[in-house]
């Protein structure tokens, strides 16, 4: 509330807020409330003459009864009334009842825009003030619309004064963050820049702010602006506390504006001008120089206004990374604060050293300090520092102390909040992966990081150690003796259930030589812990106790005992007793040959990025900002593990076996039920893949519908282009080794859709049309695909569907894309 002086006492609204304060209930209160408001709604109906100060005293009460909670829905016109008074007292009172009142929707804004428009060309500074606070706090895009374009002509007017350009600089800031399309700068650019040289510190404090965030959309436009605020953050930086005095807080020269200084050149690269980027370097110096020194002052605002310059000129040298010299004092001068009496430093030292630990420049002086954070993960009492110290460890490891981490990492994991737990397994699996040279270790890593914290395991992370394994064969039998000796613990995690059902049912035969891990003792701890587990996990054991058949005959018996017993086939659950069906009679009737066939063992995974990097990529935090940026950087030095170690792209080993098909070879994939190799299409064989179902071990080159349409787009012109009718010559395509099929084969073609939803409909030595259809209830979708089996691109191809009268009325919709039909039924 604005401060009531002797000569405007507003007796009648002192009064009144002694009475609410001197209330002793809820109910007295709201009772004395309801009684001023139907006083003040009869003045205002009654009076047509109310005076300026009597209208003041009554919108007081109205804001003072708004801010105890009430709604007000009269009393707005008066305050829109007492806009146009010449009295300061009067004027405020309205502009403070509009700012907090009257939504930016309300009918009277209009009037509002008049009073405030003749405030602002009135040129009475006070006046001035008023409207662009209030416009400022409104902000509302009607108000943007009347004022955008006038307040920047207010803001540079040679005559404007500078309590008004700072309330102006800061108006337009508030009008471009809600309607950034209707405050275009233009031709004002240059002379708001130009704000940064004004003599006012308080013009260039309210200006900076203003051109930060301009420049953060438009950087080029504001680039002009570099030079200047090194100049001025220059003439800050060397000035001494008497020379500032207006501005200087606990001997520390205009601290926010240094800040603000120092964070706008955060939206550039650094100065290409040699004489700027030498004056700006010595302002980082002298910057951390001055933190150097002893206080001025031991009061804690002296140190907190110096330790955020320090901390924003550290973030523009972390933000530049091209001076070595500079990131190496500034990762010695954080580590200074890693043991440092204030929980606030600590945290802030830990935080911008994970930003350090990504430069090339600092990564080694930053290890330096491994056993500070390590003390400080186990020692610090605030949760938020000690995550900051497991990211920092995340961030500075490499190969020199990947294991040391690690083991720390999980020592921590024991005892750690369980907020941070899950980031905390993300880390520690990835470390693991990323720097293994033995892949036993890692697989010992992962292992116990389910026994310690199997809870908070997810599926990436399981998932990904079975694919390492599967595609490693000097770890597959480690892994096996590994996950079996853990399994015979009395209490065992679900997840490591999972994973040693996986792995026992690939590699089991791996260890079965040893008598104490034979087939059937291999089954029974597995099965020990099937009435333990969840559903998913029941259904990953059954796939492995028919793996088991497949690898250990002589354990066939037991397991089909197992498998029929009414508890499985008669499961209440429709997946397991599906599996245990059909698994059961997969056993029974198929031979050894077929077994082997249909359980060979998983293909290797392809190559391609761990999920479980890109689940804690998704993370907000400065953490996972410094995970994404030194990934980056150590992918480039070949740092990563698989850079140069990786085995044969299971991709490039199926291309080199698989032979070219011929013309007349089945383009679209649907012939035979063999499994689809993981060769890529080529120009004859763009449809290969699709209508595969493919599991895990898919290859990433197979085409799928929209990969065959960007296929035909990108498919290169002809000078000799192939016109394809129904009845169209053939002499310009390559003679075929296959003659088109005869009318029988046509049929058997046809036929066969009584029982198969896809396969090839129509084929000759030009052309293979193949279908995929689905149905749902009474719905049906096909899709009619044509595969080009000439060596040249066909031209001017169009389909045409007829339908009988009867089903037409059935058709849904036809689409169309490139050469593919869709009908809807």
């Amino acid at each position: 509330m604005p401060a009531v002086s002797k000569g405007d006492g507003m007796r009648g609204l002192a009064v009144f807020i002694s009475d609410i304060r001197n209330c002793k209930s809820k109910e007295a209160e709201i009772k004395r409330i309801n009684k001023e408001l139907a006083n003040i709604r009869s003045k205002f109906k009654g009076d047509k003459a109310l005076d300026g100060y009597s209208k003041k005293k009554y919108v007081c009460k109205l804001l003072f009864i708004f801010l105890l909670g009430h709604d007000i829905d009269f009393g707005h016109m008066e305050a829109v009334n007492l806009l146009s008074s010449n009295k300061y007292t009067e004027k405020q009172i309205g502009y403070l009842f509009i700012s907090v009142l009257v939504n930016s929707n309300s009918e009277l804004i209009r009037l509002i825009n008049n009073a405030i428009k003749n405030d602002l060309s009135s040129r009475n500074p006070t006046f001035m003030c008023l409207a662009l606070h209030c416009i400022a706090n409104v902000g509302s895009r009607e108000m943007a619309e009347a004022f955008a374009s006038e307040i920047p002509r207010i803001l540079v007017a040679g005559d404007t004064m500078d309590s008004v350009k700072q309330s102006a600089a800061l108006c337009l800031l508030r009008l471009y963050k809600t309607s950034p399309d209707l405050v275009l700068m233009g031709e004002w650019t240059s002379r708001v820049v130009h704000l940064l040289n004004d003599q006012h510190m308080g013009v260039v404090t309210a200006a900076i702010s203003l051109i930060t965030c301009l420049s953060q959309k438009n950087p080029d436009e504001f680039k002009t602006c570099v030079s200047l605020a090194v100049s001025r953050l220059s003439r800050i930086v060397s000035s001494a506390s008497t020379d500032l005095q207006d501005y200087t807080y606990y001997f520390v020269p205009a601290p926010w504006l240094s800040c603000k200084l120092l964070r706008l050149l955060q939206c550039y690269p650094p100065p290409e001008d040699g004489a700027v980027k030498g004056r700006l370097v010595e302002c980082l110096e002298t910057i951390l120089n001055k933190a150097q020194e002893p206080p001025k002052s031991k009061k804690v605002q002296h140190s907190n206004a110096k330790n955020a310059i320090l901390f924003e000129a550290i973030s523009l040298i972390i933000h530049y990374d091209s001076e070595p010299n500079l990131l190496v004092r500034a990762c010695n001068q954080l580590g200074q604060f890693l043991q440092h009496r204030e929980t606030n430093l600590r945290y802030l030292a830990l935080e911008s050293m994970c930003t350090l630990a990504s430069s090339e420049f600092s990564h080694e002086a930053v290890k330096t300090h491994i056993e500070t954070v390590i003390n400080a993960l186990k020692t610090e009492r605030d949760v938020s520092v000690r995550q900051r110290a497991a990211d920092l460890l995340y961030a500075m490891c490499d190969r020199s102390n990947a294991k040391q981490i690690v083991a720390e990492m999980l020592s921590y994991l024991e005892t750690a909040d369980y907020s941070i737990r899950e980031e905390m397994v993300l880390k520690v699996a990835i470390l693991a992966e990323k720097y293994a040279v033995d892949y036993s270790w890692y697989v010992d890593t992962i292992l116990n990081l389910i026994r310690i914290a199997g809870d908070y395991v997810s599926e990436e992370v399981w998932y990904r150690v079975i694919q390492i394994v599967i595609n490693r064969d000097d770890v597959q039998g480690y892994a096996a003796k590994t996950v079996f000796e853990a399994l015979q613990a009395p209490a065992c995690h679900e997840n490591m259930v999972k994973v040693g059902g996986y792995i026992l049912g690939e590699f089991g035969n791996l260890i079965a030589g040893d008598p104490r891990s034979s087939p059937l003792v291999q089954f029974n701890l597995l099965h020990s812990k099937f009435h333990l587990c969840s559903v998913p996990t029941r259904a990953l054991l059954l796939s492995a106790y028919i793996k088991f058949i497949n690898l250990f005959p002589e354990t066939k018996a037991t397991i089909q005992e197992v498998l029929r017993c009414d508890s499985q086939i008669r499961n209440s659950d429709v997946e397991l007793q599906q599996r245990a069906v059909e698994y059961l009679k997969l056993s029974s009737i198929a031979s050894t040959d077929v077994l082997a066939t249909v359980l060979e063992e998983m293909p290797p995974f392809p190559e391609r990025e761990s999920s479980i990097l890109a689940k804690l990529k998704k993370k907000k935090g400065p953490g996972a900002v410094s995970v994404t940026e030194l990934e980056d950087s150590k992918r480039e030095s070949g740092e990563l593990n698989g850079a140069g170690e990786r085995g044969p792209d299971p991709s490039v080993m199926a291309a080199s076996n698989a032979s070219t098909p011929s013309p007349s070879a089945d383009l679209l994939g649907i012939r035979s039920a063999a499994p689809v190799s993981n060769a890529p299409a080529s120009a004859g064989s763009l449809l290969v893949d699709v209508f595969s179902e493919a599991g895990p071990a898919a290859s990433s080159g197979a085409v799928n519908d929209d990969g065959f349409l960007r296929d035909l787009e990108q498919a290169p012109e002809t000078s000799d282009p192939l016109l394809v009718e129904g009845s169209g010559d053939s002499d310009s395509a390559p003679p075929s080794e296959d003659p088109a099929p005869p009318l029988s084969e046509a049929e058997e073609l046809l036929n066969k859709f009584v029982c198969k939803n896809n396969g090839v409909l129509f084929e000759n030595q030009l052309l293979q049309i193949g279908i995929k259809s689905e149905y749902r209830q009474n719905l049906g979708r096909m899709y009619l695909f044509y595969g080009n089996k000439t060596s040249v691109q066909f031209a001017s191809f169009t389909t045409t569907v007829s339908c009988p009268g009867e089903l037409q009325s059935h058709i849904l919709g036809i689409g169309y894309q490139n050469t593919q039909k869709l009908l809807m039924l």
